[in-house]
């Protein structure tokens, strides 16, 4: 299965993507574990990631990465969070820094920043989110004031993936409370500067690889060189971003689900009950059948969704649909996962506590699935009503 998943790609792809299997199964999945008993943001094997290429998946090969589509990152995604969802997005994060800023026309962004992201020498971050701003993101109230040479900031950040470690933030904010979104602009944050104050890391369930937290900003100074969008531009790029978003934890969501069924028919071909491997009950046999079927549509939504953003296309009601129908089907399998092996289930020898703590943290991130709803709601009339006429 996971070939013929990857032929659709070339050469240097599926090459790269097995390298990624490789990490997977010899790093992530026998740490994973490990990381979350001990509440820690891997940083080192983040670091035997970047060594790997998988930090740079999307930067061009000009600027020191790999070049490749946002469909190889999807895949990436997937096999990755078989693994550990948490380390897959952890991953995610500095890999979009690390794109953005290669691509930047200011020298220090992009030969300075981008390589040490690109090797693991710093770790990135986007932040949105606000302690009373998520999903309402044009409500944002972190201030951006222009002062003579660049920038002052202040206000608070919350529920920031890679916020524990990282280095470099691209941040919004708020220039023209009155302008509503239209005031909202990019910005490059330093942690390492005056006037970052970083907060302990949020004490999440199941999901500390993730590096979850928030910081305040004091009279943070940046020069204009560091405002990487203009007001507007900022709220338009930060909704891009998180379509994009929506889409990879739609397939981080589908490697959980693999992940977990895979460990589940493994345990029901051995574990034999009234004379027969468990797996051959009728009852059980069809449960997972149930969570095949989801997986396999789950793929039919991110892979066209992931196309569009590729393609350069409206990708809005397509990601919606992906996250919507990942946070719809993902606990519900991995519980069956877990029915399926019985109290074996429950151990922590098996991934699937984790992963289902994983799920649960995957239905918030990017926009809820209430959010999703909402989106989908939203144009229900104009793309399934009936002909006026």
């Amino acid at each position: 299965m996971l070939k013929q998943r990857f032929a659709v790609f070339d050469a240097p792809a599926r090459d790269f993507l097995e390298t990624v299997r490789a990490f997977r199964h010899s790093v992530v999945q026998p740490r994973a574990a490990a990381w979350e008993a001990a509440r820690q943001v891997p940083v080192e094997a983040l670091r035997e990631a970047a060594d790997l290429g998988l930090l740079g998946v999307e930067t061009p090969i000009a600027q020191g990465g790999l070049g490749q589509g946002f469909r190889v990152k999807l895949a990436m995604a997937e096999e990755l969070a078989r693994g550990d969802m948490a380390f897959a997005f952890s991953l995610v994060n500095t890999q979009n820094v690390a794109a953005r800023l290669a691509a930047s026309p200011v020298p220090s962004h992009r030969d300075v920043y981008a390589p040490a992201l690109l090797r693991g020498e710093l770790f990135g971050a986007t932040a949105l989110t606000e302690p009373h701003a998520g999903s309402d993101f044009s409500a944002i109230a972190t201030r951006a004031r222009r002062v003579e040479g660049g920038w002052v900031l202040n206000g608070e950040k919350a529920w920031i993936t890679n916020a524990a470690v990282a280095d470099l933030f691209m941040l919004y904010a708020q220039t023209d409370p009155e302008a509503g979104w239209r005031g909202i602009a990019g910005f490059l944050v330093d942690a390492r500067r005056p006037g970052f104050q970083r907060g302990e890391p949020y004490a999440l369930m199941g999901g500390h690889a993730i590096g979850a937290g928030g910081f305040r900003l004091r009279d943070y100074f940046l020069p204009e060189e560091d405002a990487l969008s203009a007001p507007g531009e900022g709220f338009k790029l930060a909704l891009n971003l998180v379509n994009g978003a929506r889409v990879y934890v739609a397939a981080m969501c589908a490697g959980m689900l693999a992940s977990s069924l895979e460990t589940a028919l493994d345990y029901g071909a051995e574990r034999k009950t009234f004379g027969r491997p468990v797996i051959r009950h009728q009852g059980l046999n069809w449960a997972l059948g149930d969570v095949a079927n989801d997986l396999e549509a789950l793929r039919g939504l991110f892979w066209p969704a992931g196309e569009r953003i590729e393609r350069g296309d409206d990708p809005v009601m397509a990601a919606a649909h992906a996250k919507k129908f990942a946070g719809r089907v993902t606990v519900p399998g991995i519980t069956a996962c877990i029915q399926a092996m019985g109290a074996a289930g429950l151990r922590e020898d098996y991934p699937l506590g984790r992963h289902l703590a994983c799920a649960k943290i995957a239905g918030y991130t990017d926009g809820s699935t209430e959010m999703m709803n909402e989106r989908i709601g939203s144009t229900l009339l104009r793309d399934y009503g009936g002909d006026p006429s």
